[in-house]
C-alpha cells in the first residue's frame, strides 16, 4: 500500500509535494534570477518538514502515489527529486521485518514541468495524462525534449535494489540484535548504501531539524535507504519439520539477502581489483537467514570480492582470451591489500579466503601467485617487525582450482570435494543463534518478550574467482548447507530434503541476480545449483548466458557504468546539490578563510625524464645513472617521484603497431628500478618501488615512488589514446598515469606525436587528440588534475637550415635556435599546449645524433638537429629548478630529465569536520534572530520586485541579493543610498548627465497624496492618439531579455509655453538599479518606461530611462495619478 501522494505546482513557483497523512515535505529549487543574484551557478534545493493541514492542495495536480523518496540530484541544470512509485514485497525475514523490491521509480524536476507527459515515462507510469492530449503532439515533444534521467530510472527500476520500512537492510542480523528496535536511520552501513549520494542533502536537513521535528520525519518513513543485491524469501509450511522437537502450527521461513557494495561497484570489465582505500569489485556480504516459528533465528554469513591486487582486464570477444594485466608491483599493492583484510577482519572475525582461480589459464596463475606473495608479505612484515601492518594471523587461505576439480565424469559434483577443507573452519566460526524469550514483566497480564543472543559468528569464509559470480555462488551454496547442517545437527536434527530445496532454489536465484548485475546476464551453472546435477538444457542455457555476456560486455557496460557512477556521484564534474541554508553558506563562507587550521602543504621533488630508444635494447644492464641519479641533487633527499617516459621501445614494424609487447618494457622497469634503489640505498634512503606503468606499442611510462611516500598516494589510473593511422594504430599517441598525493592530483603524460619536419599542424592535432580523448575512469580529462607534466618525444623541429642549426649550436646560441623552435611557435600562437610552461632550454638540440658519439647525422638525409625531446608542465603548485639532457650515446637521441619542487596540499579531513560542526553550532542560532527558516523570494512568490527604500525588508526574508546582504550589520543595504533631504522629495531624473552642471535640481517636489485625493489636480484622461499636448512613450513589461512592448500617451505641454512642466511632468518614474533582474511580470504590477516620443512642435521628454522599474506602492499610484499617467 503507497504512503506517499506526490503533488506539484507550477505558479507562482515550482514545488513537489511529497504528503503523508500528518506530514510533508516541500521541495523548491531557485529560479534562474535568484541563481544569479546569489552568485551560484548551481541550483539550490528549498526543502520543508510541514504539516499536511498548512498545504491548500487544490492548488497543486496530484501526481500519483508513491513508497518513499531516493534523494535529490542534478542533471543537466536542473534538480530532480526521485520518488518510489512501485514496489512489491521480496522478502520477510521474520515477522514484523519485510523488505520491498523497486520496481518504479519517477523523477521530478523542481524546475518546470515539461517531463511529466507520458510520453517521458513508462506506459504504465503513474503520472496522469490530459485526456484531450493526443498521440501527434507525444510525437512532437519526443523529438524536442531530450530526457536526462531515463538510464537512471531504468537502472533503479531493473529489480536489483530493495529497501525496508521496518529496520536497517544494510547490516546483518547479529549487528542489528543489540539495536534499540526502532528503525535508526542514522545507523545505515555506507558501503551498502546505493542511494548515499541522492540521500545525503536531506539527511543534512534532517541533522538541522529540532527533535520534535526529526522524530516526525522518521516516523512519516519519507526517507528511504536502499541497498543492491539480492532479497528472497520462501516459506517453510508448518508440515514440514524442521526440528525434531518443540513442533508448530506456524510456518517458518527461509531467506537470502545479498548486499552488494557500493564502494567499488560496477560492471564485469570496468571495475576490477581493489582501490588504494581496500575496497574490491564485486564485493557482496551474503546473508542466509532461517527462522523457526516462533522463536528460533539462524543466521550465517558469507563474503565474495575480487582478487584484492590491482589489476584490469579489456574486453574481447573470445571467452576466457581476455587479458589480464597486474597495474602494480607487490610493494604498492601492499597497502591497499592490508587495509582491505584489516577491514574485514575487523567487522567479522577470523577470514578464511578460498581462491578458486585456474592453475593453467596463464592469467589466472599471475593472479594467483601475485595474491600468495601479498599474503605471505604481510606475515613476513609481522614476523620481522617491519612496517605497521597488522596482524593478519586470523588470515587462512585454501586454494581449489575448481575447474580441475570438476573436469571428471561426476562433474560439478566434485566441487563438495572441498568440504574436508574448509571443514575445520566452519566449525571455528559457528554462526549467529538468536532466541525469542519471556523477559518475565511484573504485570502477569503483560507479556514481554526479548531477544537472547545464543551464539555469534566469530569468522567468515571469503571466497573469488575471477569473477566472483558463477563459480563462487555455487561454492558458496555448498558452504551455506554445511552451516545450516552444523545447526540444525547442534538442534538435535538434519536437513531435510524439502528444506535442501528450497535453499537450492534461493541460491539459483541469488547466483542469477547478482550476475545480471555485475555481467549483465544470469549465472552460468544455476542449473546444477538449482536442481543438484547439470542438465542438457542447463549446457545451452550456459553457451547462450556466455553468448549473451560477451555482448553486453562489449557494448552496453560503458553505458551502465557511467550510469552507476552518476547515481553514485563519483563522475568527475557532477554536481551534488546544495540545500538552502544561510547558515552553511556562512560556515562555508569562514571554513573557507581558516584553512590554515585543518590543511597544510609539504614540498617534495618530482623528477620527470624522457627517452627515445630508436628501437635499441642494449641489455638489462644498461647504465642509466647520468640520466636517472641527476634527480638526487641533495645528499640527504632525493626526488618522491620518478617519472620516466620511453618511445620506441620497439621497433615500429607494421605488425607491431597494432598490439603491445611489454616484455621489453617489463625488461626497462627492472632496469630502472635497479639503478634507483642502487643509489637509494648508498645514500641510506628509503627505496622506489613501481607505482605503475603503461604502454602504447612503442611509448612506455612509468612512474616509481620512493617507499615511505605510498601511504599518501590512492586513485592511481592508466590510460593510453592512439593517434596513429587515424587513432586505429598505437605507433603515435599518448600514455597517462594519475594519481593523489594527498590532497593534489597529478597526472603524468608521455606522448609520442607525428614526425616530419613540415607537419606540425598534425603534431597539433595529435596533441588535442590526446588532450581531448585521453579519459581515467569516471571521465576525469587530463586538465583535470593540480599537477600535470607532459614529457616525451613531440618531434618539433626548428624553422632553420641544416648547418645553420649546426653551427649555432655548436656556439651555444640556443636562444637563436629556439626563437624558431616549431613548439615554442606553435605555443606564442596558441595553437597547442595551452598555459603550459617549458623551463630555458640551455643544452643542444637532442635529435639526431650518429649512434656512438657525439655528431649530429652525417647520412645521405642530414637530417636537421631539432629538440624532438621536451618536458612541459601545468600548475601552480610547480616551480622547476632543473632542465637538461645526459650523454647516453646508444639511441639517435639524447634523454631530456626535468626536477620540479611540487607543494602537495594536505588537508585533515577529522579535523576539518570538527570546526564545521563548532561553527555550524556558533552560528545557527545568532543566525536566526535576523533571517527566518524561510526566504520570501518576491519574484517567485508574489511577481513584485522589490527594492532599498521601498520595500520593507522583514526579517523573514533569508536570502541575499544583489541589493541586501543579511551578514552584513543585520541585513543592511549591500549599496549606499541615496536619502531625499525630506519626504515631499524625489530624485530629479531629468536632471541634465553633467554631474558638474549646477543648471538642474537634484530633487522634484511631489504634492502630498491628499492634494490629489481632494481634487486638487485632476487631469484628463489619455487620448488614443497622438494630440497637441501629449506625448507617447513606450512601456516594456518584464526584464530586459523579457519584455512586451505597449504605448502609453502622457499629457504634456508645450515646451515654449510652460517650462516647468517640463521639470515636475518628468517625476514619473523612480531610478532602480539597472543590474536587477527578474522573471516576467504581470502588467499590472510593474513597468519599465522607456524614451520613445514623437517629435514635433510639442516638446519631447527625451527621458531616457530605460530598463528602470516602477513599484506601484500606494504613494506611487498616487503619484501616478498626479502626473496624468494611467493606472495601469
Amino acid at each position: 500500500m503507497a504512503s506517499l501522494r506526490i503533488y506539484t505546482r507550477n505558479f507562482p513557483q515550482r514545488t513537489v509535494v511529497l504528503a503523508t497523512s500528518d506530514y510533508a515535505l516541500l521541495f523548491k529549487s531557485e529560479s534562474p534570477s535568484e541563481r544569479r543574484r546569489n552568485g551560484g551557478t548551481v541550483p539550490r534545493c528549498r526543502v520543508d518538514l510541514v504539516p499536511v493541514s498548512s498545504i491548500q492542495f487544490e492548488e497543486y495536480q496530484i501526481q500519483g502515489k508513491g513508497f518513499g523518496t531516493l534523494g535529490l540530484i542534478h542533471l543537466d541544470e536542473d534538480v530532480f527529486v526521485s520518488v518510489i512509485t512501485g514496489s512489491s514485497k521480496a522478502a520477510t525475514v521474520r515477522p514484523g521485518e519485510s523488505v520491498f523490491r523497486i520496481d518504479k521509480v519517477e523523477f521530478f524536476c523542481l524546475s518546470h514541468s515539461r517531463y511529466e507527459d507520458r510520453l517521458y515515462h513508462d506506459v504504465d507510469s503513474s503520472i496522469p495524462v490530459e485526456a484531450n492530449e493526443t498521440e501527434v503532439e507525444y510525437e512532437i515533444r519526443d523529438t524536442a525534449i531530450d530526457v536526462p534521467f531515463l538510464a537512471l530510472k531504468k537502472l533503479l527500476s531493473d529489480g536489483s535494489f530493495y529497501y525496508s520500512l521496518d529496520f536497517n537492510l544494510t547490516a546483518r542480523l547479529q549487528d542489528r540484535s543489540d539495536k534499540s528496535a526502532t528503525f535508526d536511520i542514522e545507523s545505515l552501513d555506507e558501503d551498502m548504501l546505493w542511494n548515499a549520494y541522492l540521500i545525503n542533502p536531506l539527511l543534512i536537513f534532517r541533522k538541522h531539524l529540532a527533535l520534535t521535528e526529526k522524530n516526525h520525519l522518521d516516523s512519516s518513513r519519507i526517507l528511504t535507504c536502499v541497498i543492491r543485491g539480492f532479497c528472497g524469501t520462501l516459506t517453510i509450511p508448518s508440515s514440514v519439520p524442521i526440528l525434531s522437537r518443540g513442533h508448530t502450527r506456524l510456518p517458518s521461513s527461509l531467506t537470502i539477502i545479498s548486499r552488494q557494495s557500493s564502494r567499488r561497484a560496477g560492471t564485469r570489465f570496468n571495475s576490477r581489483g581493489i582501490d588504494d582505500d581496500g575496497h574490491v569489485a564485486n564485493f557482496v556480504e551474503t546473508e542466509t537467514i532461517l527462522w523457526i516459528a516462533p522463536h528460533l533465528t539462524f543466521s550465517y554469513v558469507q563474503l565474495r570480492g575480487s582478487v584484492p591486487i590491482f589489476w584490469e582486464q579489456a574486453t574481447g570477444f573470445i571467452p576466457g582470451q581476455q587479458k589480464i594485466e597486474i597495474t602494480r608491483s607487490v610493494e604498492a599493492s601492499q597497502h591497499a591489500f592490508h587495509k582491505h583484510f584489516k577491514n574485514l577482519e575487523l567487522k567479522y572475525g577470523a577470514i578464511h579466503v578460498i581462491n578458486l582461480l585456474s592453475e593453467l589459464r596463464p592469467g589466472e596463475v599471475e593472479l594467483s601467485r601475485r595474491f600468495r606473495e601479498l599474503i605471505k608479505g604481510d606475515r613476513t612484515s609481522q614476523e620481522t617487525g617491519l612496517g605497521a601492518l597488522s596482524d593478519h594471523s586470523l588470515l587462512q587461505l585454501t586454494e581449489f582450482d575448481f575447474h580441475a576439480e570438476t573436469r571428471g565424469p561426476t562433474g560439478y559434483g566434485a566441487s563438495s570435494q572441498i568440504k574436508p577443507e574448509i571443514f575445520h573452519s566452519l566449525q571455528g566460526f559457528a554462526y549467529f543463534q538468536e532466541e525469542e524469550s519471556d523477559l518475565g514483566t511484573p504485570d502477569p497480564n503483560q507479556k514481554s518478550l526479548g531477544n537472547s543472543v545464543i551464539l555469534q559468528q566469530e569468522g567468515a569464509f571469503r571466497t573469488n574467482c575471477l569473477d566472483c559470480l558463477d563459480r563462487t555462488n555455487l561454492v558458496q551454496t555448498i558452504i551455506s548447507a554445511m552451516a545450516l547442517d552444523a545447526f540444525l545437527h547442534q538442534q538435535g536434527s538434519t536437513i531435510s530434503d524439502n528444506l535442501q530445496l528450497r535453499h537450492s532454489t534461493l541460491w539459483a536465484d541469488n547466483g542469477d541476480a547478482l550476475s545480471k548485475i555485475y555481467a549483465g546476464t544470469g549465472a552460468l551453472k544455476s542449473s546444477f545449483t538449482r536442481h543438484g546435477k547439470m542438465s542438457f538444457a542447463g549446457a545451452l542455457a550456459d553457451v547462450r548466458k556466455t553468448a549473451a555476456r560477451i555482448y553486453v560486455n562489449n557494448f552496453s557496460d560503458k553505458a551502465r557504468q557511467q550510469t552507476i557512477d552518476i547515481l553514485l556521484g563519483r563522475l568527475t564534474g557532477q554536481i551534488p546539490v546544495l540545500l538552502f541554508d544561510p547558515v552553511n553558506d556562512r560556515v562555508a563562507t569562514e571554513l573557507a578563510q581558516l584553512s590554515s587550521n585543518y590543511s597544510s602543504t609539504k614540498s617534495i621533488q618530482i623528477w620527470a625524464g624522457t627517452f627515445n630508444l630508436n628501437g635499441r635494447h642494449p641489455g638489462p644492464s644498461t647504465d642509466l645513472r647520468p640520466w636517472l641519479l641527476s634527480g638526487f641533487t641533495r645528499q640527504d633527499d632525493s626526488p618522491r617521484i620518478f617519472a620516466v617516459g620511453f618511445q620506441e621501445i620497439v621497433t615500429l614494424s607494421p605488425q607491431q603497431i597494432m598490439s603491445t609487447d611489454p616484455t621489453t618494457r617489463k625488461v626497462w622497469e627492472q632496469n630502472v628500478q635497479s639503478c634507483l634503489n642502487s643509489e637509494a640505498s648508498s645514500r641510506k634512503l628509503p627505496k622506489y618501488v613501481l607505482l605503475r606503468s603503461g604502454q602504447l606499442v612503442g611509448a612506455a611510462l612509468m612512474v616509481f615512488v620512493r617507499g615511505d611516500s605510498l601511504k599518501y598516494i590512492k586513485n592511481v589510473e592508466g590510460s593510453v589514446k592512439k593517434t596513429g593511422l587515424s587513432g586505429m594504430a598505437g605507433n603515435k599517441g599518448g600514455c597517462a598515469i594519475r594519481f593523489d598525493y594527498s590532497n593534489t592530483r597529478i597526472c603524468f603524460v608521455t606522448a609520442h606525436l607525428a614526425a616530419g619536419f613540415a607537419n606540425y599542424d598534425e603534431r597539433n592535432k595529435d596533441y588535442d587528440t590526446i588532450l581531448r580523448g585521453l579519459r581515467f575512469l569516471k571521465n576525469r580529462s587530463i586538465e583535470d588534475h593540480d599537477t600535470i607534466v607532459w614529457l616525451g618525444d613531440f618531434n618539433y623541429r626548428i624553422g632553420l637550415g641544416s648547418q645553420l642549426v649546426r653551427e649555432l649550436a655548436l656556439q651555444g646560441d640556443y636562444q637563436k635556435l629556439y626563437d624558431n623552435d616549431q613548439l615554442n611557435l606553435q605555443m606564442l600562437a596558441g595553437r597547442a599546449f595551452h598555459f603550459y610552461t617549458e623551463g630555458p632550454i640551455t643544452f643542444p638540440p637532442t635529435y639526431k645524433y650518429d649512434i656512438g658519439n657525439d655528431h649530429y647525422d652525417t647520412s645521405e638525409k642530414a637530417r636537421i638537429p631539432a629538440w624532438c625531446d621536451r618536458v612541459l608542465w601545468k600548475g601552480s603548485n610547480l616551480r622547476q629548478i632543473h632542465y637538461s639532457t645526459a650523454n647516453l650515446r646508444f639511441s639517435d637521441h639524447r634523454p631530456v630529465w626535468a626536477v620540479f619542487t611540487c607543494m602537495i596540499s594536505i588537508v585533515n579531513e577529522e579535523q576539518k569536520a570538527h570546526l564545521q560542526h563548532k561553527l555550524y553550532s556558533k552560528y545557527r542560532h545568532s543566525t536566526r534572530a535576523v533571517v527566518a527558516s524561510e526566504p520570501k523570494d518576491a519574484d517567485a512568490n508574489t511577481g513584485k520586485l522589490y527594492r532599498p527604500g521601498i520595500a520593507t525588508r522583514t526579517q523573514e526574508s533569508a536570502t541575499s541579493s544583489a541589493y541586501d546582504k543579511w551578514w552584513l550589520n543585520h541585513g543592511e543595504s549591500v549599496r549606499s543610498q541615496v536619502i531625499p533631504p525630506s519626504n515631499n522629495l524625489i530624485w530629479n531624473i531629468q536632471r541634465i548627465p553633467n554631474p558638474f552642471s549646477w543648471d538642474d535640481n537634484d530633487w522634484a517636489q511631489v504634492l502630498p497624496s491628499t492634494a490629489i485625493e481632494n481634487g486638487a489636480l485632476k487631469p484628463p484622461l489619455p487620448p488614443r492618439m497622438n494630440l497637441p499636448g501629449y506625448e507617447r512613450h513606450r512601456i516594456s513589461y518584464g526584464s530586459k531579455r523579457e519584455h512586451t512592448d505597449a504605448t502609453i500617451e502622457v499629457p504634456g505641454e508645450p515646451y515654449q509655453d510652460n517650462p516647468k512642466s517640463q521639470k515636475t511632468s518628468k517625476t514619473a518614474s523612480w531610478m532602480m538599479d539597472s543590474y536587477h533582474t527578474s522573471p516576467p511580470l504581470p502588467v499590472s504590477t510593474t513597468q519599465t518606461l522607456a524614451g520613445e516620443h514623437s517629435h514635433g512642435p510639442y516638446h519631447s521628454h527625451s527621458h531616457n530611462i530605460a530598463e528602470r522599474l516602477v513599484t506601484h506602492t500606494v504613494s506611487e499610484l498616487n503619484a501616478l495619478k498626479f502626473f496624468g499617467l494611467p493606472d495601469i
